[in-house]
């Protein structure tokens, strides 16, 4: 504090700005592809599942689960920016992570279908707190004259990993006999 009267206490300044912000920027986009590897994993499996371990159609069961985690992800999205100005984005990054923890868990172990649209149920949370929160956690360093940028990093992480996980565990489940 300087001592003057009514001077308010210095702040440090924030830079915006993709390359004053790149590390943080990166760490994001890392983020955001392992987020979009949680997806992954299971659209390959899950519908190999459903037919030879509970007896579903494909159809059916592709139906079910993706409904199940596109409802969810769509009211958590809703929610996700203002949870993310009360409460801080990193502490909502948090929540949706452990959210999704017991996913992979769930699904290996699951007795029934039903398990299966629950771990959904947990992936559409943690894919609506963890994808919108990094969106937002890219867009507010860049600041508003990148933000497009930002978004566009975002998706293309995401979505990359979605295709590259899919492929990884189709041959997984062909190499163990799904």
């Amino acid at each position: 504090m300087s001592g003057v009267v009514g001077e308010a206490p210095s702040q440090p300044s924030v830079r915006l700005g993709l390359r004053e912000n790149l590390a943080q920027f990166l760490l994001l986009v890392g983020v955001n592809a392992l987020v979009g590897g949680m997806i992954g994993q299971e659209r390959t499996v899950l519908p190999l599942l459903a037919e030879r371990e509970f007896g579903l159609t494909a159809f059916s069961s592709t139906l079910t689960f993706i409904a199940a985690f596109g409802i969810v992800k769509a009211a958590t999205n809703f929610f996700a920016g203002t949870l993310s100005d009360r409460f801080g984005r990193k502490p909502v990054l948090v929540a949706g992570w452990l959210i999704g923890i017991p996913v992979p868990l769930v699904i290996m172990w699951a007795p029934s279908w039903g398990w299966i649209i629950a771990a959904n149920v947990l992936l559409g949370m943690n894919q609506g707190l963890t994808w919108s929160t990094t969106v937002i956690m890219k867009i507010d360093p860049v600041g508003p004259a990148k933000r497009g940028l930002a978004m566009g990093f975002n998706e293309a992480a995401g979505y990359i990993a979605v295709a590259l996980t899919a492929v990884a565990t189709g041959f997984i489940a062909a190499h163990w006999g799904l």
